[in-house]
C-alpha cells in the first residue's frame, strides 16, 4: 500500500493559507516523506486526477465555475478539509453579500458584461459536505500541521474552540477593553492566533471567526459603551468573517 495522497486546491482567495503550509519549511520536509502530493499547483507542476486521501481547499465559492468545481473536488476526495476564513466563512469578499454585485462590477470593470460571478461569496460547506474546517486569516501553521498529522494517524484534530480571551488570560495580557476601553472581538472570536493583536495593545478583529455560541447580545452594549454606534459595530463585525458574524449579529438584534 502506497503513501496517502494529499491535494491542495484554491478557489477565490489570496493564497495566504497555502503559503502558510509552504512556510512550515523544516516541518514540511518530514511531512512530504509521509504523503504523496498529488495536486498542489503552488508547490509543484506535477498533478494526478485522484482520488485523494486528504484534500485541503482554500477560498470561497464566488463564481458558477467554482460551484461546479468544488463538487468535482468533493467527489474525488475521501476527506475534505477547508482552510482559512474564505473557505470556512466566505472571507472578506463576502461583503458582496450585503451589496449590489452588479453595481460593484460596473464600478470596477470597463466591460462588466465580461464578468461571470455569483451575487454572494459562500463557504465551501454551503455546497458540499466538509469533514473539518480550519479557521483563520490566514490559518495558523501549527494548527494546519496538526490537521494533516491527525489525518495521517487516524484521529480527530486537536484544535481549540475557546475564545481569544482565554488565550489572553493564559498569556497574562492586560485586557485592552477593561484597561483602555478599546473595542475588541476577543470574547466572541475563536482562538488560534495566539492573541496577536491584544498582545500589541490592539483589539481583536475576529480573524478566526465566531467561537461556538458567541454571546453578541452581551458584547454589543460594551462596544456601544466604548463609543461605537450601529454603523461602527456593523463595520467592525464585517471583516474577515463578515458572513459568519453577520448571522449572529442579526440574531442578537431579533
Amino acid at each position: 500500500m502506497g503513501r496517502p495522497t494529499l491535494a491542495v486546491f484554491k478557489l477565490a482567495s489570496c493564497d495566504g493559507c497555502q503559503l502558510t503550509l509552504l512556510d512550515c519549511e523544516d516541518e514540511l520536509l518530514p511531512l512530504a516523506d509521509q504523503v504523496d502530493i498529488a495536486h498542489f499547483p503552488e508547490a509543484t507542476g506535477a498533478t494526478r486526477p485522484g482520488p485523494y486521501d486528504l484534500t485541503l481547499v482554500e477560498g470561497s465559492v464566488t463564481t458558477p465555475e467554482d460551484a461546479v468545481r468544488i463538487r468535482e473536488i468533493r467527489a474525488r476526495s475521501r476527506h475534505l478539509v477547508t482552510i482559512g476564513a474564505c473557505a470556512t466563512a466566505g472571507g472578506i469578499q463576502a461583503l458582496r453579500n450585503f451589496a449590489d454585485v452588479d453595481e460593484y462590477a460596473r464600478t470596477v470593470y470597463a466591460r462588466p458584461d465580461h464578468i461571470d460571478t455569483l451575487a454572494t461569496s459562500t463557504p465551501v460547506s454551503a455546497h458540499v459536505d466538509v469533514d473539518f474546517e480550519l479557521r483563520g486569516c490566514p490559518v495558523d501553521r501549527t494548527q494546519l500541521l496538526e490537521v494533516v498529522t491527525a489525518h495521517l494517524v487516524g484521529r480527530k484534530p486537536d484544535v481549540p474552540r475557546h475564545s481569544v480571551c482565554f488565550t489572553c488570560k493564559r498569556r497574562g495580557l492586560v485586557c485592552v477593553t477593561v484597561a483602555h476601553g478599546t473595542p475588541c472581538l476577543g470574547p466572541v472570536t475563536q482562538a488560534g492566533c495566539g492573541a496577536l493583536c491584544p498582545a500589541y495593545g490592539r483589539g481583536c478583529y475576529g480573524c478566526f471567526g465566531p467561537k461556538t455560541d458567541p454571546n453578541l447580545p452581551v458584547l454589543i452594549p460594551l462596544l456601544r459603551r466604548d463609543g461605537m454606534d450601529e454603523r461602527d459595530t456593523e463595520r467592525f463585525l464585517r471583516t474577515f468573517n463578515a458572513a459568519s458574524f453577520h448571522e449572529f449579529h442579526e440574531g442578537a438584534r431579533s
